[in-house]
């Protein structure tokens, strides 16, 4: 804790001044009541995003606003991880490996599909981008492909138990699950070994999406030709659910028997609430959405922990997510359901 402040203090005020920086519900009302995006471009100005879309020729549209919110999201986590050293520059980098996962799975099927990647690295997020993702570009073959990922790329370590084979004939969202439960269960390793605060408010975060993670595989799963033995393969097993709540999703055949296996885990049996019952404008993958912002916005009440980063980049996501859903409701005339956005407070 003493040594924090002098290597990590300055960072961790950054972050915390962009926490504080996030929407609040009266800017998130005044933005519902504007009835076009050049109305919602000069209210965002009024906000901690500025004048972002000044220089904006084009007209404003949805998909204009998306991309530069993200681009000012991924600005600012740049301008922290240039900035920090030490475990905290082993941490970002673990943030970004989400990122790469994605932008890798999206190549992978690219080349089985046979389109140029080069038509595909710019619709590749940009945190996920790696120095070696020209040399990924150059690969003709899944063959190649494989070879450049696990040669060069930060994501070798996850690539373990795969081979050349397994990108030819395997379904893309089993490789990107595999992937994501190699992640996760490595970063909740780093978070142990870092210890102290980090270790005390981040690894129930990451117990929290690995319990998540677990929950939609099983869902998604049903009506697929994924077995229950492949299926329980892919359960990131570093959550609350594990060993026995894993065991049961791994037997489940619907919905009914995963809401039973949530009953017994007091945290997510409010989760599966009136979910498929027509009780609720709210998806399970919203709830789970809104349980994610109340976890990470419990992390800043602590202080000398890398969990700020991770959970202010949470809130980000999902605050673009609530600026382009009421953009596209505005674009679109279809204000009925412009609130059913997930709050951040």
């Amino acid at each position: 804790m003493l040594l924090f402040n002098p290597q990590y203090g300055y960072l961790e005020g950054m972050v915390r001044g962009f926490k504080n920086g996030l929407l609040n519900q009266t800017e998130y009302q005044a933005l519902t009541q504007c009835d076009s995006l050049e109305d919602l471009k000069i209210h965002l100005a009024g906000t901690s995003y500025g004048t972002f879309l000044n220089d904006e020729a084009a007209v404003v549209s949805s998909s204009l606003i998306s991309a530069r919110l993200r681009d000012k999201m991924v600005a600012e986590f740049e301008h922290m991880r240039n900035h920090s050293s030490g475990e905290l520059s082993k941490f970002l980098d673990f943030i970004s490996y989400q990122y790469m996962i994605d932008n890798v799975c999206l190549l992978i099927n690219g080349t089985l599909n046979r389109r140029q990647l080069s038509e595909l690295v710019p619709k590749c997020h940009p945190l996920g981008i790696f120095e070696q993702m020209e040399a990924v570009t150059i690969a003709q073959t899944p063959g190649e492909l494989y070879n450049s990922i696990l040669i060069d790329t930060p994501l070798s370590e996850f690539f373990n138990g795969f081979s050349e084979a397994d990108l030819d004939e395997m379904n893309i969202e089993i490789i990107r699950n595999t992937l994501y439960k190699n992640w996760i269960e490595a970063f909740y390793k780093l978070c142990k070994d870092i210890g102290g605060c980090t270790e005390e408010t981040m690894c129930p975060i990451l117990e929290f999406e690995a319990d998540r993670r677990a929950f939609l595989i099983t869902i998604n799963s049903f009506g697929t030709e994924l077995t229950k033995d492949a299926r329980e393969k892919l359960y990131p097993e570093c959550g609350t659910l594990y060993p026995y709540g894993l065991s049961m999703l791994g037997k489940c055949d619907d919905f009914e028997q995963v809401r039973q296996v949530a009953d017994t885990f007091p945290n997510y049996r409010s989760l599966f609430d009136g979910v498929g019952q027509g009780a609720s404008d709210f998806t399970l993958e919203d709830k789970f959405f809104k349980h994610e912002v109340k976890i990470n916005m419990l992390v800043f009440m602590r202080q000398f922990t890398f969990a700020s980063f991770y959970s202010w980049i949470k809130l980000k996501e999902q605050e673009c997510r609530n600026i382009v859903w009421i953009s596209e409701c505005i674009a679109q005339k279809h204000k009925a359901k412009i609130n059913n956005y997930i709050p951040i407070h």
